[in-house]
């Protein structure tokens, strides 16, 4: 089986600063996989590749069967196609939860407001936010915002969901239930690409985890091993922070 995403010899700068230097990334359909590294080391830098909302140096992106890095794509058409979710929460503040959540689904995929509403509200109540569909998002947690925002990425079946370190905003207390909506959709089979700093969260829930160091993949692995028995120096060094 073909991968879902591939990124082939992905290479980014900006100025004389190279971020990415010859990227190798593959996913599968229905797998999870996290991308750990410290700051700087080029994670979210390469989800915004990814999702065309930067343009890459050299190197070829694939989704599908489908080179997304022709520079003759609509990239538009792609970002369709997948979710995304950044640390910030970026819902509109001057709609309804409800509106935020159908936007994408009603203005880019065209889906009728009533079929868009009921898929709305169905999330809404699986989540525990039924009762703020109406509510504007500064009535919500920082923690239920951030939810709302994974609803809206996933409400138009995206095939692939992106996650750029979706807890580091939030108060510790409120990381755990953002934590936990991930879990479910890892579970249910959405394909998930996600940046993390949560090292536990990342071994329970990825099938594998790849390891970025300076813009270049150093290790990856089942969290088994790349936590258990990390092959390269440079990875049991990273590690050693979270386990001192």
């Amino acid at each position: 089986m073909s991968a879902l995403l591939r990124a082939e010899a992905v290479v980014k700068s900006f100025g004389d600063r190279e971020v990415l230097r010859g990227v190798d990334l593959s996913l599968d359909r229905h797998e999870v996989v996290a991308l750990i590294g410290a700051s700087g080391s080029g994670k979210s830098t390469l989800l915004r590749c990814l999702n065309l909302l930067e343009p890459i140096d050299d190197g070829q992106i694939w989704l599908d069967d489908d080179d997304i890095s022709d520079p003759r794509v609509d990239a538009n058409r792609v970002r369709a196609r997948f979710g995304a979710v950044f640390q910030s929460y970026n819902l509109f503040p001057h709609l309804t939860v409800l509106d935020n959540v159908t936007l994408a689904s009603r203005v880019v995929h065209r889906m009728p407001r009533r079929e868009a509403e009921e898929r709305a509200r169905d999330l809404l109540q699986r989540i525990g936010l039924a009762e703020f569909a109406k509510a504007h998002p500064d009535r919500l947690s920082g923690g239920q915002q951030q939810r709302a925002a994974i609803v809206r990425a996933i409400a138009t079946d995206p095939e692939l969901l992106l996650l750029d370190e979706v807890t580091s905003a939030l108060d510790p207390e409120l990381v755990g239930e953002v934590l936990e909506l991930v879990r479910q959709l890892a579970a249910e089979g959405t394909t998930i690409l996600m940046a993390t700093h949560e090292m536990a969260f990342a071994r329970d829930v990825a099938d594998r985890v790849v390891f970025l160091d300076a813009g270049t993949i150093v290790e990856e692995g089942p969290p088994a091993q790349l936590f258990g028995a990390p092959r390269e120096a440079r990875t049991r060094e990273f590690l050693a922070r979270f386990t001192a």
